[in-house]
């Protein structure tokens, strides 16, 4: 057995030993040895490979497998920008905290700078953005390193984890490989390790690991007097905090379901003393101003090293909570009303409008959704679509890549998150500037799995709807003076044939209304496994319908949102 094949088999039986399941595949020449490997173990049912032709939604595929199964995920491809295209992936990973094994095949060291093709400087290229950058050195005939390589893995895997550190993220694993790059002629797919390298080669007994390295938990009681007007804000990546269940709590979609909602926009109108983060808020502007208010006292609970403060407000961190008050009875009742008078608000301004927006699209999913069902969001306008109008059972798995917030790979995050959840439901919404972004997320191969019921409802509005919520959305620039500018730099409609798009990548697709929505995401699982659902929306009134919103709260509170 030459040396590449040797060390590739031993790496990828040590990832198993490790507890790997799933491992995304892409493509090439130099890594070929670890390419053999894993089809190897695929076909022995030792785990289950995704193969894929594009990177960059491949490394979206191993994140969705990643944070629905909470297990390490591998992607490997070969060397040069393979591996740059890595970036938007282990980019999300690092600040949503993902378990992301970025296995780098590489040429041998030496080729540095001696003009070999596909041959870059990319070992340690993601900088500070990886948990751990850790290489392999080249595997040579007659070198018995089978202690290293194993030992190697079992660090990489317990970065990814955060076992020493609380904090798991992406690992970049880089590997220099040696031709030749394919098996001997005498080399079986099924050899045994131990016959083939003269038993030298093997695990430990029993299959278990090379190096056992528990996860640890950081325990830090912080002292909080809840007896003061106080809210949670509940972000991404949120733990379950009991001693905190009682408190009125704004919680974005991905977090933990909450037993005392508190509606983002009921809460520019209650003037809170104290506010307690949990996870990262990462989506609404009254957060935002709530946690930058000096009068303000925030607490951050997170498990992790780091801790949110954008505004440099936050009082103490720790990772949970030991209270030494009560809530005051009379401030839940005073949130509680003002909760239900946004819910009741947002549901009869979208009732009485005449429009489709994407409000009433992720309303209409929301309320669709059950419990054992996982849904995935994309991390533009659909999200906070779900936050103000969508109330999501209890029970549902919510999911949004919410890291770094970019609309990159949601279909491959999707298809991921449906292929780790197995036979149970999976429905993504997203945007249609998202969903074409990731178009290349939507190529599944024939000999590939496949999810068994996903499907990916577009809020099709023509172009990014966001950017009329935000400052460029003011409707000064879409007049003659500014040549239509906020359309064409902003808007950017694009007129793709979505159905069209779907048929090139042999992907099920219908076209509904609103009212024909429910049932469309009520029926049997779509035949192949994956269709999209595409919903007419229109954005044109997206800024006077938020605007409409405003006035009937501020009506209804009898106090406007405070500035």
């Amino acid at each position: 057995m030459n040396p590449s094949t040797l060390q590739a088999r031993v790496i990828v039986d040590e990832l198993i030993r490790g507890g790997v399941t799933e491992a995304v595949l892409c493509p090439g020449s130099r890594n070929a040895p670890l390419a053999f490997a894993l089809h190897a173990a695929d076909a022995q049912g030792r785990l289950r490979l995704h193969v894929r032709i594009d990177e960059r939604s491949a490394g979206y595929l191993a994140l969705g497998l990643a944070v629905a199964s909470g297990r390490p995920v591998p992607i490997v491809m070969t060397s040069g920008t393979a591996v740059a295209n890595m970036g938007p992936a282990v980019f999300e990973a690092n600040y949503a905290r993902v378990p992301l094994v970025v296995i780098s095949a590489n040429r041998p060291y030496e080729l540095l700078g001696s003009g070999a093709n596909q041959t870059i400087e990319q070992f340690g290229m993601f900088g500070t953005q990886v948990r751990a950058a850790i290489s392999l050195g080249l595997a040579e005939e007659e070198l018995d390193t089978n202690s290293q390589w194993r030992s190697a893995v079992g660090r990489v895997l317990a970065a990814a984890r955060g076992a020493r550190t609380g904090n798991a993220g992406p690992v970049q694993f880089d590997i220099p490989l040696r031709e030749p790059l394919v098996p001997d002629a005498a080399d079986l797919p099924d050899a045994d390790l131990a016959v083939a390298a003269g038993g030298r080669f093997v695990g430990r007994h029993g299959d278990a690991p090379w190096t056992q390295a528990p996860v640890g938990r950081l325990d830090i009681p912080l002292e909080i007097d809840l007896s003061r007007d106080t809210v949670v804000v509940s972000g991404h990546g949120a733990g379950i905090h009991p001693e905190l269940a009682a408190l009125p709590t704004v919680a974005e979609p991905t977090a933990p379901h909450v037993a005392n909602p508190l509606h983002p926009l009921a809460l520019g109108r209650l003037k809170p003393t104290q506010a307690i983060i949990c996870g990262r808020p990462t989506l609404h502007r009254s957060v935002s101003r709530l946690l930058a208010d000096p009068s303000v006292e925030v607490f951050a609970l997170t498990t992790g090293p780091r801790w949110p403060d954008v505004s440099g407000n936050v009082f103490a961190t720790g990772t949970r909570a030991v209270a030494t008050g009560d809530p005051q009875q009379r401030w839940l009742d005073e949130a509680a009303r003002m909760h239900a008078s946004v819910e009741t608000a947002v549901a009869a301004e979208l009732s009485d409008s005449h429009e489709t927006t994407g409000l009433h699209v992720a309303r209409t999913v929301a309320a669709a959704m059950a419990p054992g069902d996982t849904l995935v969001v994309g991390a533009s306008n659909p999200i906070r679509d779900i936050a103000l109008a969508g109330t999501v059972a209890d029970g549902v798995k919510v999911m949004s890549n919410r890291g770094v917030a970019g609309i990159d790979g949601t279909n491959a995050t999707a298809i991921g998150a449906a292929l780790a959840r197995g036979d149970g439901r999976t429905v993504a919404l997203m945007g249609d500037l998202t969903f074409i972004h990731d178009a290349t997320g939507l190529i599944i191969g024939p000999d590939e799995p496949r999810p068994t019921d996903l499907r990916i409802v577009v809020a099709n509005d023509d172009g990014g709807g966001i950017f009329g919520l935000l400052e460029q959305g003011d409707p000064r620039f879409a007049r003659d003076a500014y040549l239509g500018v906020y359309d064409r730099i902003f808007g950017t409609p694009h007129r793709t044939d979505l159905a069209a798009m779907c048929a090139g990548f042999n992907i099920g697709h219908r076209r509904v209304d609103l009212a024909g929505l429910p049932a469309a995401l009520a029926g049997p699982a779509p035949a192949g496994g994956v269709e999209v659902v595409e919903v007419r929306t229109n954005r044109d009134g997206l800024r006077e319908l938020h605007r409409r919103i405003g006035a009937r709260l501020d009506a209804a509170s009898g106090y406007p949102e405070q500035p």
